[in-house]
């Protein structure tokens, strides 16, 4: 017989960091997935060693030992589902999903397919990436030649944020700054592809100036908590 299950907030949200990990004593950025007020249910975290944004960005096989460690940690301590804060831990999702028995959505660019497919014939999706010069189609999870040719990518490298980013340990960027990057190569994007029709943003970053994306372009806007919510809201605690 079907019971009544239990509210979401009983379960609680694994979040695979990188270096230099979460500083408790800090206060947490307003927006991040560092704030514990984004979300309905809690949050725990597990640093993925050797995770530096420059090195994750960029891609190295090496990370997968550490990502599997971290997931298995974060399942030990009590997580139900498992993301990551850096769309770019998408090239160790499979390693990951394969090592722990949750759910696990380390990247808000798993939701490609579903938002293509979600868009009218000749509407494009525009993903929002740290750095476009590390992203490659392979990371939309998109087979169909097709469905392919409807995602545009641009990033923010080579600005203030993204050069605080890269730095060890990184330096926090100001709310301002960080939009102004964000939405200059959001304008940049719809000036050369007036067919995108929705926002998908990689960084988790970018989480910070979500909903102001969406008042200023009026388009629908995804990222990592969006995913997350839907990974928490369909598990069973």
């Amino acid at each position: 017989m079907c019971q009544e299950r239990a509210s979401v907030s009983n379960g609680i949200l694994g979040i695979l960091d990188l270096e230099p990990g979460f500083n408790p004593n800090g206060s947490p950025v307003s927006g991040s997935l560092h704030d514990p007020s984004i979300f309905a249910f809690p949050t725990i975290r597990e640093t993925v060693s050797g995770a530096w944004a420059d090195v994750v960005v960029r891609g190295d096989p090496s990370l997968e030992g550490p990502y599997i460690a971290a997931a298995q940690s974060l399942v030990s301590r009590g997580a139900t589902a498992i993301t990551a804060d850096c769309g770019f831990s998408i090239r160790h999702q499979a390693a990951i999903a394969a090592a722990v028995p949750v759910p696990v959505a380390v990247s808000a660019l798993l939701l490609t397919p579903m938002i293509v497919r979600q868009l009218s014939g000749g509407a494009k999706l525009a993903v929002l990436t740290f750095d476009s010069t590390h992203f490659g189609a392979e990371l939309l999870g998109l087979s169909d030649p097709g469905d392919i040719s409807r995602v545009v990518v641009g990033g923010i490298e080579n600005t203030p944020t993204w050069e605080n980013e890269m730095k060890r340990p990184p330096v926090r960027t100001d709310l301002s700054v960080l939009r102004e990057d964000v939405c200059s190569c959001v304008e940049r994007l719809r000036e050369k592809h007036p067919e995108v029709q929705a926002l998908l943003l990689e960084c988790t970053m970018f989480t910070r100036i979500a909903q102001s994306l969406r008042q200023s372009t009026r388009l629908p806007v995804y990222d990592v908590t969006t995913l997350s919510r839907i990974v928490m809201e369909s598990v069973t605690p």
